[in-house]
């Protein structure tokens, strides 16, 4: 069994780590098992993951901060928060300085690939 990940504390030193970025964004992948991925992104105020395609499943729990998810409502998600991502094409932007987990399943059921 992997030891436990204190995802607050990911978010607190990626954010740190964004802000001294020149890109003002930082990631780590805490946890990768098959299919599922875990990631701790952060994006300094005013940074933006542009416009990408949405993996078969995924949610964004916000650790610190606030974004902007375009694409669905309500597109602001404030620390605390956990939302299912939307299928279609969207686009990240940190309201203020933020971190978030991303979760993800980069495969369905039968895929050979991982």
């Amino acid at each position: 069994m992997s030891p436990a990940v204190d995802v607050l504390a990911a978010g607190t030193a990626r954010l740190a780590a964004a802000k001294n970025d020149p890109h003002g964004r930082s990631a780590e992948l805490v946890v990768r098992d098959g299919a599922l991925r875990q990631t701790v992104i952060a994006l300094v105020a005013g940074t933006e993951l542009a416009e990408h395609n949405s993996p078969h499943a995924a949610s964004l729990q916000v650790l610190i901060g606030r974004v902007r998810v375009t694409g669905m409502e309500p597109g602001s998600v404030v620390a605390g928060q956990l939302v299912a991502l939307t299928h279609e094409r969207h686009s990240v932007l940190a309201e203020e300085d933020s971190a978030f987990l991303l979760t993800t399943v980069t495969g369905q059921p039968g895929d050979l690939t991982s």
